[in-house]
């Protein structure tokens, strides 16, 4: 048996790596564990924390090609966050400029769920638990 535990990391490049790190620790409130630029990459790396489960590695590259989204592409589809009190977490971010969708119900599970965006265009997900 492989015997996978939990995801480890997930790994974002973002085209303006200042900008995105300000969105996922300002606004969204990842805390910013390590920071690291490498030369020889001409990148930085930042490991995001969420409480203690999951790490956002933030890379930036240069020059990298625009995520195609719409329509959506092949691949991971979007990164999804659970909240308690999904009213209260749009409010949070429409008041930092964050647009989301209208919220709508999962025909499934009867949670309540919205999509907004990263600065580069990456989908992310609110979900109600």
């Amino acid at each position: 048996m492989l015997g996978l535990k939990q995801v480890h990391h997930i790994a974002i490049i973002a085209s303006d790596y200042q900008t995105s790190k300000s969105f996922y620790c300002d606004v969204l409130g990842f805390n910013l564990l390590s920071e690291v630029y490498r030369e020889a990459r001409d990148s930085w790396k930042g490991d995001l924390g969420l409480g203690e489960q999951y790490v956002i590695e933030l890379f930036s590259f240069p020059f990298p090609p625009a995520r195609p989204s719409h329509p959506e592409a092949c691949g991971l589809r979007h990164l999804a966050f659970s909240v308690d009190d999904i009213d209260q977490a749009v409010t949070h971010l429409e008041s930092h400029g964050v647009k989301c969708e209208p919220i709508r119900i999962d025909p499934l599970t009867n949670k309540r769920f919205t999509f907004f965006a990263d600065p580069d265009g990456l989908p992310l997900e609110l979900y109600q638990q």
